[in-house]
């Protein structure tokens, strides 16, 4: 995103990564804290910009910015499809 996104565009973003959605980062452009590509982590919140606060795996904290960093959301096993029964 080019300068600060609208009160909508924040809107769409909280409702898209709401707090617990598990993220894996794929690329972020930060050249002082990079999280190295792979780390996973869990959305803590959005900020009043659409910054999305995580908790990554490494133990470090750090906000992903929508439309500058690279990253995917990890799906909830049941929804791949991997929903297996124990009997």
């Amino acid at each position: 995103m080019n300068g600060f996104p609208t009160r909508e565009q924040v809107e769409r973003i909280k409702a898209r990564y709401p707090a617990g959605t598990r993220i894996r980062l794929d690329f972020m452009d930060d050249p002082y804290a990079p999280i190295s590509p792979g780390t996973e982590g869990v959305v803590d919140h959005v900020d009043d910009i659409g910054t999305l606060h995580c908790k990554f795996e490494n133990g470090r904290g750090l906000g992903v910015i929508v439309g500058e960093d690279s990253f995917s959301v990890i799906e909830p096993e049941e929804e791949q499809g991997m929903n297996l029964t124990m009997r």
